[in-house]
């Protein structure tokens, strides 16, 4: 068939990968990082004006890395609002990441509607600082001549597709993309425009929702754009997830996503209902406590990550009755945005360095399990998890987490899995466009390279584990999962 780009546009860099459109083999690959705001205190992290995106996709592009390429896909951070004026200009840099200064905004919104139970109902997510629906509110509030002249609501992939095909009348997204934003609804498959107007004070026009194979259009010189969608849904799609697969990222937060045939609401708003890049569901759970765990007990220890590791595995599972409830930042699976860590089982005999160590990893993977649980309890099919996250690939994380999970784990070998997606993403839209694949199969690209874990004969003591750790939580916060 011939070759495809996919393109990552990350909060710092571009990465693109060029790939065989049959195997997904990876050809050729750029790098170029965002250029650095001018001024020491010129602009906060979280306003980035949107063309340097571009100026760092041109210099990865540099060098004749598309010559050849048919086809392009585009990945790009979630969360990041791009305010349009009427005729297509940025009216203020695009609001990034999760920002802070939104919180009041989203707490705003959350009332307006009336709980956290109706915004689930309605749209499969309730707002928080980094969804695009409370970034209108805080714009309506903050800013607002900002916020009337606001005449088109856009995502970082959207507008990149946007000026890659030439800023044409027809502005389109993905399911995936639309479902993070707050006023799309993955269970209906249609905008909330309702929501839009009340977070803003004005209606705006959103993108077009094309589907999952749809080209969003050919550049002037024939290049194909595919629809493009978010890094969480192009990261899912270029590991290779299916149903019965589940995806637990380890940052300083953490995040648990799992592949389901449906959209799910959940009153308590747990449950983050995204749509994936392949026409089905990503439910996503998210802790406020992952990696932050690791560190600040080897900050304690006065070690580094692997030094920690190492010195855990010199306890046993258990950690002789030493239990870590993670809760450093307060946390929000299960709901307790106030609270803070506890360390419990303290003896004499427990009270040795590898047995606090043991239980920082056990602690924080419990935690993850505890969310994982939460899919499985509406239903949601795990049979193998992917561990993902530079902290997947210490010897102690390895070690625990198949028993404490309870399933396989899957540690993928390190790779650019949103840009594979992305271009996984423009091998199907090419592919639709010239007959040789349909709209509901999309490539069959070699899966991850990766080491295998099984619980084998440590399930039992693992499951042992979560035991201790869940008894230790029921009876510090009662009823924390209701």
């Amino acid at each position: 068939m011939g070759i495809v780009a996919g393109l990552d546009s990350s909060p710092d860099f571009t990465r693109i990968v060029v790939c065989d459109t049959d195997t997904g083999a990876v050809l050729r690959q750029g790098y170029a990082p965002h250029p650095v705001p001018d001024g020491g205190d010129g602009g906060r992290l979280s306003d980035i004006d949107p063309q340097a995106w571009l100026l760092s996709l041109g210099e990865a592009a540099g060098g004749g890395l598309l010559e050849g390429v048919q086809a392009i896909g585009v990945s790009a951070q979630q969360n990041g609002l791009v305010p349009l004026d009427a005729q297509g200009g940025i009216v203020r840099p695009a609001i990034v990441g999760n920002d802070k200064r939104a919180q009041v905004a989203a707490a705003d919104l959350i009332d307006q509607l009336g709980s956290r139970e109706a915004w689930a109902a309605a749209v499969g997510c309730v707002p928080g600082a980094g969804h695009p629906v409370t970034k209108l509110r805080w714009l309506a509030k903050t800013e607002p001549e900002a916020a009337q002249r606001t005449a088109v609501i856009m995502q970082a992939h959207d507008w990149l597709v946007w000026q890659l095909l030439g800023r044409p009348a027809r502005r389109t997204t993905d399911r995936g993309g639309a479902s993070g934003t707050g006023y799309w609804s993955a269970a209906t498959g249609a905008y909330r425009p309702d929501l839009v107007e009340m977070a803003l004070g004005r209606q705006a026009a959103v993108p077009e929702v094309i589907g999952p194979a749809e080209a969003a259009g050919t550049t002037p010189e024939g290049l194909l754009i595919s629809a493009g969608t978010g890094d969480t849904m192009a990261a899912a799609f270029g590991l290779g997830v299916g149903l019965g697969d589940a995806v637990v990222s380890l940052g300083a937060s953490g995040s648990v996503m799992a592949v389901h045939h449906e959209a799910l609401t959940d009153s308590t708003g747990m449950i983050t209902s995204l749509a994936d890049a392949t026409g089905g569901h990503l439910p996503v759970v998210h802790t406020l406590n992952a990696v932050r765990v690791l560190r600040g007990t080897a900050e304690l220890l006065g070690l580094d990550l692997e030094g920690l590791s190492q010195l855990a595995l010199k306890s046993t599972p258990g950690s002789h009755g030493l239990v870590l409830l993670p809760y450093l930042e307060g946390e929000r699976t299960p709901n307790l945005p106030h609270t803070a860590g506890t360390l419990a089982g303290l003896r004499r005999e427990s009270m040795k360095p590898e047995h606090l160590a043991r239980a920082a990893f056990e602690g924080m993977l419990c935690g993850l399990a505890d969310a994982l649980d939460v899919l499985r309890g509406r239903g949601v099919e795990v049979r193998r998890v992917f561990l993902l996250g530079a902290a997947a690939e210490l010897t102690a994380v390895q070690a625990a987490a198949p028993s404490l999970f309870g399933v396989q784990v899957v540690v993928p070998q390190p790779a650019d899995y949103a840009a594979l997606g992305a271009a996984r993403q423009a091998a199907w839209a090419l592919g639709l466009s010239q007959g040789t694949l349909d709209a509901r199969t999309p490539p069959a690209w070699q899966g991850a390279s990766a080491q295998v874990f099984e619980p084998g004969e440590e399930l039992a003591v693992g499951q042992a584990v979560r035991q201790q750790f869940t008894a230790v939580r029921e009876q510090t916060h009662p009823a924390a999962f209701g």
